[in-house]
């Protein structure tokens, strides 16, 4: 493809970027992106649907002290528009909506710039924008913030967002409630008459397709004819909240493709961005990279396309921070400065010397508590990934203070920096050896699972035959198929789960999830797992042995622990705990949390032991929690059946 340069044209509704490759008409001066047009399709995006419900930045805000997770829809549309760039080489356009307080009450109360760039010989077009609230302005809360494109249902059919995860996808008609069957709720259905027959008998659910931040760089669609990709490239995480792990949507039946800046799905209302009353904040979001793609051959497979798109994404992100975004609010490289040092591991139940961290995830974060990156939704944050030997560089940091925060796979806990960490442009920090000491009091006697804050490595069992996605079927995500928590009825009718030490395995006798049971009644009751363990040394009643539990998410729920014959009254209690839903929207893992249980000796015996876990709440099938690990320590002087 050859370009001619970039083109802008401004009409009285309309404004026209092109260069010769695409060209992308944007409402004037609302900033919907109404048209876009490429490789001879006069519009990728959805002509069916209104123009202002293309392509478009939009919100979820409420008033300050609002309850729950539910807020007012806002499809951002500017009010003025400004040309900022335009020559051959780019063109920035900037579509703004300001804020006054004539709207209290009314509208987000938020100054927003939405920014839309083209560049000559580029396959697409870049959008950020900039979010901001004044000090002097009211209180509110965000929900969430996100890019949606909808794009033309007769021509994109076949969705991909990883090598594994790809399909020819329904289409929006099959969901439509005289060709579908609502599920539990609205966003699942079963396909029961859809236009193309093998879809018959298939969920869909827009969550089966939901990603963690960190493996989420592009996905999109593929059009077959003519062979066209469209692609949502995000190069940088540093504009999303909640670190690495944070579940997002990406694309879905519509067709439908997102880049979500913020949401509160796997984490409900922790995640909430909560403003009060003289708190100044300013954000920059974006830029994402919108690629489109086509074979230069008719006769290639279409879904060669994809292939390139992973090519494209990794220039991308070998491009960040990009060097053409005219605002001031996004520094360039030699405006953020770099952070570097090595973390080691001391637990020396593990090993004598320290051990590198390797495969450590490493960030940088406001400053906060132990762990509270994962909550973290205002700031920016840097995450990088540490080596075999445990050194870690985290480049290309925006100025400001930060925490370092670290957690390490096979360890259980957190790790943060105390001392706050301040970049400086052009500037390199070298931290030197960081050492981590996981929590520990003495050696391990037993354990379940695999440290590494998800609930894959336990049983996940196959779907119900009547309620299945066929990507899923033989997959790695199997646990991403619907209704997996019904099946814990299904394997365990009569008694709850039983696990015996040394004799039971995790990977096939500890379910995923410890959910609820349906009675006859439809109603909801707890239930309670009992682990089973022998001791073969005397316990001395004066000695302390501690239960690690970490869960790897939990929904409105409420877990109990209780030790032999002491089952009537609970040794410990969580208290009500999570709303991270992850149970009925197909994920492994939601926020994490790590519970430290004393257990005085004398309520342990010589000999065979049982420790129960009631999960307490009942009112709906999706109340529940995963285990990430569970780990019981003898005290530091125990010297009976330590694991190896």
């Amino acid at each position: 493809m050859s370009s001619q340069g970039v083109k802008l044209q401004v009409q009285d509704r309309y404004v026209v970027m092109d260069n010769g490759i695409l060209q992308v008409t944007i409402s004037n001066p609302g900033g919907i992106v109404t048209g876009i047009q490429y490789n001879g399709i006069d519009n990728l995006l959805a002509v069916e649907n209104k123009e202002v419900d293309r392509g478009y930045w939009d919100l979820v805000w409420n008033l300050a002290g609002s309850k729950g997770t539910k807020g007012k829809f806002d499809r951002i549309e500017a009010k003025s528009f400004e040309v900022v760039v335009e020559n051959e080489d780019q063109v920035e356009l900037s579509f703004t909506r300001t804020w006054d307080q004539s709207l209290e009450g009314k509208a987000v109360p938020l100054n927003i710039d939405k920014r839309f760039v083209m560049l000559s010989d580029s396959s697409g077009f870049y959008t950020y924008a900039i979010y901001e609230h004044l000090k002097e302005w009211p209180a509110f809360i965000l929900d969430r913030f996100r890019v949606a494109f909808k794009l033309r249902k007769d021509k994109f059919h076949y969705m991909a967002m990883a090598d594994n995860r790809q399909r020819f996808m329904p289409l929006p008609d099959d969901r439509l409630p005289y060709r579908s069957q609502t599920l539990a709720y609205p966003e699942a259905v079963l396909l029961v008459d859809p236009l193309e027959p093998e879809f018959r008998g298939e969920v869909d659910d827009k969550y089966q397709y939901s990603c963690e931040n960190k493996d989420n760089r592009v996905h999109g669609w593929i059009c077959n004819d003519p062979p066209v990709g469209f692609w949502q490239i995000t190069p940088s995480d540093e504009f999303r909240s909640a670190g690495p792990l944070k579940q997002n949507l990406t694309s879905h039946v519509g067709p439908v493709t997102l880049a979500i800046m913020h949401s509160v799905h796997y984490s409900g209302e922790e995640l909430l961005l909560k403003f009060g009353t003289n708190e100044p904040w300013k954000k920059v979001f974006g830029p994402i990279f919108i690629y489109l793609n086509s074979l230069s051959d008719p006769e290639d497979d279409p879904r060669s396309l994809w292939e390139d798109a992973k090519e494209q994404m990794r220039t991308e992100v070998e491009g960040w921070p990009y060097t053409f975004p005219a605002s001031e609010d996004f520094p360039q490289s030699d405006q953020r400065g770099n952070v570097s040092g090595r973390l080691l591991v001391k637990d020396r139940y593990v090993c004598n010397e320290n051990k590198p961290a390797n495969g450590a995830y490493v960030g940088l974060a406001p400053p906060g508590e132990v762990g509270s990156w994962q909550s973290e939704v205002k700031g920016y944050q840097f995450w990088t990934k540490a080596d075999a030997d445990g050194y870690f560089c985290i480049n290309d940091i925006r100025t400001g203070d930060y925490n370092l925060y670290a957690f390490v796979p096979g360890f259980i806990g957190d790790y943060r920096y105390d001392v706050i960490i301040t970049p400086s442009a052009g500037y390199d920090i070298f931290l030197g050896d960081l050492v981590y000491e996981p929590p520990r009091d003495g050696p391990t006697l037993w354990e379940i699972g695999v440290p590494d804050r998800t609930a894959a490595e336990f049983y996940v069992p196959d779907p119900s035959p009547m309620l299945i996605n066929k990507l899923y079927v033989n997959h790695p995500d199997r646990f991403r198929q619907y209704g997996l928590w019904e099946r814990y009825a299904d394997l365990y009718p009569d008694e709850d789960l039983v696990y015996t030490v040394g004799v039971s395995d995790y990977r096939k006798d500890w379910f995923f999830a410890q959910v609820t049971r349906k009675n006859d009644d439809h109603t909801y009751r707890g239930t309670t797992w009992q682990i089973k363990f022998k001791l073969d040394c005397a316990v001395k009643e004066t000695d302390t042995y501690k239960l690690r539990l970490a869960l790897a998410t939990a929904h409105d729920a409420e877990l109990q622990v209780r030790v032999n014959d002491d089952a009537d009254s609970f040794l410990f209690s969580t208290g009500q705990i999570g709303h991270d839903n992850t149970i009925a929207r197909h994920g492994i893992h939601g926020l994490y949390r790590l519970y430290n249980v004393d257990i005085p000796g004398n309520l342990l015996l010589e000999g065979d032991n049982t420790i129960f876990l009631t999960q307490q709440r009942s009112t709906s099938p999706f109340q529940g929690i995963m285990y990430d690990y569970i780990r019981l320590e003898g005290p530091a002087s125990f010297n009976g059946n330590k694991k190896p």
